[in-house]
């Protein structure tokens, strides 16, 4: 709690009747939440970010999915390496990873761009899934998929209804803390997006330095929610796979 209590304050001044942020606030109002659903630059913002994160998230499922299934279920020479890689963008400073794929999207065309996005917010999303997916792969009795097999099913049969309802709860809580990662992320972000493709973070950051407000407030408070139901959820399929 005392970790979490700056944050948290955050809440209670988002519903504030003053026209700026105070502690403790002053009445009790939905206003600057009414004004930042019906302002356009804020929902667009929204769309961009909810774009964004599902893209993402649905490409980082897939692809640390398969990784993971391939790690856990193989072993080959340079298996050590490839985990590496995989794992690097949640050991590296994000700012590096800014920079980098700011000057590589550039020559790619995908500076300003949602697909570019979507590509970075990838790559800082994968990392969470493949941690996730091993984990319940460790759980699964390895003796399954052989039986399978032997019993004369393929291996995309075996996969779709041994292997993955297995190992849904890690890949479904996989996939949560992609969409938030991609939800909440700004430094690459402030590199990669223009007027026409920032999210949410990024209005964020940009009134945080021009005209904090009790608005701003209202969306902080909504990030803060979102993330903490992400995590609920993930919780939950956690222990749906216990």
């Amino acid at each position: 709690m005392f970790l979490l209590l700056p944050t948290l304050i955050i809440v209670p001044m988002s519903f504030t009747t003053t026209s700026t942020l105070e502690f403790p606030p002053i009445g009790f109002t939905f206003e600057w939440y009414g004004n930042v659903i019906g302002a356009p630059d804020w929902q667009a913002a929204l769309i961009n970010s909810l774009v964004v994160a599902f893209a993402a998230a649905t490409l980082a499922t897939v692809i640390g999915t398969v990784a993971a299934i391939t790690l856990h279920g193989h072993r080959f020479v340079g298996r050590s390496l490839v985990m590496g890689l995989l794992l690097s963008p949640m050991v590296t400073p994000v700012i590096v990873l800014a920079v980098g794929m700011y000057m590589v999207f550039s020559g790619w065309g995908l500076v300003a761009t949602r697909i570019g996005l979507v590509f970075a917010h990838t790559v800082l999303a994968i990392p969470f899934v493949v941690v996730s997916v091993l984990a319940s792969s460790k759980m699964v009795n390895p003796s399954l998929v052989p039986a399978s097999l032997g019993l004369g099913a393929s291996r995309w049969f075996t996969f779709r209804r041994v292997t993955l309802p297995l190992i849904m709860p890690g890949v479904l809580s996989g996939a949560v803390f992609a969409f938030i990662t991609s939800w909440d992320e700004v430094v690459i972000a402030l590199f990669l997006a223009d007027a026409q493709t920032r999210t949410v973070p990024i209005m964020i950051w940009n009134q945080v330095r021009t005209n904090l407000d009790p608005a701003t407030a209202a969306v902080a408070a909504i990030l803060i929610v979102l993330s903490a139901l992400g995590v609920l959820l993930s919780y939950r399929f956690r222990e749906g796979k216990s």
